[in-house]
């Protein structure tokens, strides 16, 4: 999967240079990244809920609940009286490895369990490849966790080659375990913002970082 992971990277890293040479534009769209179950659609739940009255996806314990795009077009955010209109963008969680046996400890049949590994697996592909089309990115890094993954690696290095403008988002403050710390510290050099997106914890200072960042 990292080897496949790296071939579309590569592919995709010289064709946004040419579109940028030839001045191509793009809209304002806004790509939701990170590990499965590290809180995606709930942050874009909360997002286009607060902006539009409406939630975008499913969410589940289960990973790899988001096995396709979803997209939320025409989102106007207000913070502070500056406007930022954009699509969110809600991406598959970034894996380097799935395996069926996984989805087993949830309680799906061996087939059912196959049928979502090899979902996700074309999820993973499809996200990947909309690196050519986001004009920002927020990564969503669960912060119970260790964020030093090759997968949270490999997205920050492309972005950073493709000079996409990109917040850290250190998702899930609210459990005991958060440790934004360690968050700061493996990504010194990036914005970070801790939030909430379950309960909503700190989100205004998320739209405010989105505001700066993306307009």
């Amino acid at each position: 999967m990292v080897d496949i992971m790296q071939r579309i990277f590569r592919r995709k890293f010289f064709r946004d240079i040419f579109n940028k040479l030839i001045g191509k534009e793009k809209k304002l769209k806004i790509g939701f990244y990170g590990h499965p179950n590290s809180g995606k659609t709930t942050l874009a739940n909360r997002m286009t809920e607060d902006w539009t009255g409406k939630s975008l996806g499913l969410i589940s314990e289960i990973p790899h609940e988001t096995r396709k795009v979803c997209r939320q077009e025409r989102v106007t955010l207000t913070y502070d009286g500056v406007e930022l209109d954009f699509d969110i963008i809600d991406t598959p969680g970034i894996a380097t490895k799935i395996d069926y046996k996984n989805f087993l400890e949830y309680g799906l049949s061996e087939e059912d369990a196959k049928e979502r590994a090899k979902e996700a697996t074309k999820g993973i592909i499809e996200a990947i490849k909309w690196l050519d089309d986001v004009t920002g990115v927020l990564l969503v890094v669960d912060s119970t966790k260790d964020p030093l993954t090759q997968a949270n690696i490999t997205i920050i290095g492309n972005l950073e080659a493709r000079n996409i403008p990109f917040v850290v988002v250190a998702n899930k403050v609210d459990l005991p375990d958060s440790n934004t710390g360690k968050i700061l510290s493996v990504f010194p050099q990036h914005k970070v913002v801790g939030i909430s997106a379950l309960k909503g914890e700190n989100v205004d200072e998320l739209y405010q970082t989105m505001v700066e960042r993306f307009n």
